[in-house]
């Protein structure tokens, strides 16, 4: 249950849409393939569930070589694009039913309908046309159709796209319960999803691999090169005053009180910003350092 990409590029025409990316995600991993708009990340994904062919490179899903065996390939993966195409006149039970027979899952096919209603929360929609559904729940339908024949491996784009805070928590928390028996590759806009549910991050830009890390390591990689502190003193203090504090690069004015002050080094600088306050009979009412967020991280490795 593993997905190994070597040197994977794809060309459309004058235009590189993925430049010899590398990776492999592993057996139980939930991983988060993020980028910006045209990054390339659904261009990934669609080589991945062979929708679309490779100009070169290699891909191996679960030992299979993807040009060699993509139809047998095709039955270890579960795909959820990020448009979730459905048939909006069938109802829930019947699309399943569909869906399990071009699996030809044959005398499983009531059981497993019945198990993958119970797992996605459909059970009180099931007798519903799809079209009548909202879209939370036309989601879990999107989901439902990935789960049907058990693949091994989820390839999920934008699987809370549109969705609302309680129908995202829900999904979020269906697809961890997932990840624990299965490898699930997922792209999606939303930093927060990202940390909630993701053993690990890749990001891509502009058609390559920029950073490929657990969520905690790319964090300390990130927080090594800059502190932010943010400060408040008890009264108004002048930028030039602060700016001449020992080792800080940046002063970044809040309001008259309270400050953002950064330095380029890994050096605390809180003890200076203190010492300054008591030579200058200030007295420091709150200091703590500030940590760059997820998006922060994207943002500077996206530029």
């Amino acid at each position: 249950m593993s997905i190994i990409v070597k040197d994977l590029t794809k060309i459309y025409e004058k235009q590189k849409a993925l430049d010899s990316i590398s990776f492999e995600i592993k057996t139980g991993e939930i991983v988060g393939f993020v980028g910006p708009n045209g990054a390339g990340t659904s261009t990934t994904m669609k080589i991945l569930t062979s929708f679309i062919p490779p100009t070169f490179g290699q891909v191996k899903i679960n030992d299979l070589d993807l040009i060699e065996n993509s139809l047998e390939i095709r039955k270890h993966i579960g795909y959820l694009p990020e448009n979730n195409p459905l048939y909006s006149d069938m109802y829930v039970k019947e699309y399943l039913k569909f869906i399990a027979g071009i699996y030809k899952l044959g005398n499983k096919t009531k059981s497993r309908i019945n198990e993958i209603i119970q797992l996605t929360g459909l059970t009180i929609e099931q007798k519903k046309k799809i079209g009548a559904l909202s879209k939370g729940y036309r989601q879990r339908v999107g989901l439902a159709q990935a789960l049907i024949h058990d693949p091994s491996i989820l390839i999920l784009d934008e699987p809370t796209s549109g969705l609302d805070p309680n129908q995202i928590v829900e999904i979020r928390s269906l697809i961890s319960e997932i990840g624990k028996e299965k490898t699930v590759m997922l792209s999606t806009h939303i930093m927060q999803e990202v940390e909630a549910i993701c053993d690990r991050i890749i990001i891509i830009n502009n058609g390559k691999i920029v950073a490929d890390d657990s969520i905690d390591s790319i964090y300390t990689h990130t927080q090594e090169t800059q502190s932010t502190i943010v400060v408040e003193f008890d009264k108004e203090v002048k930028q030039q005053q602060l700016e001449k504090i020992e080792s800080v690069d940046k002063v970044v004015k809040i309001d008259s009180k309270n400050w953002l002050i950064q330095s380029s080094t890994t050096k605390d600088i809180r003890q200076n910003i203190f010492n300054f306050a008591v030579k200058s009979n200030i007295t420091v009412l709150s200091m703590q350092k500030k940590e760059k967020s997820l998006e922060e991280v994207f943002q500077e490795l996206t530029k």
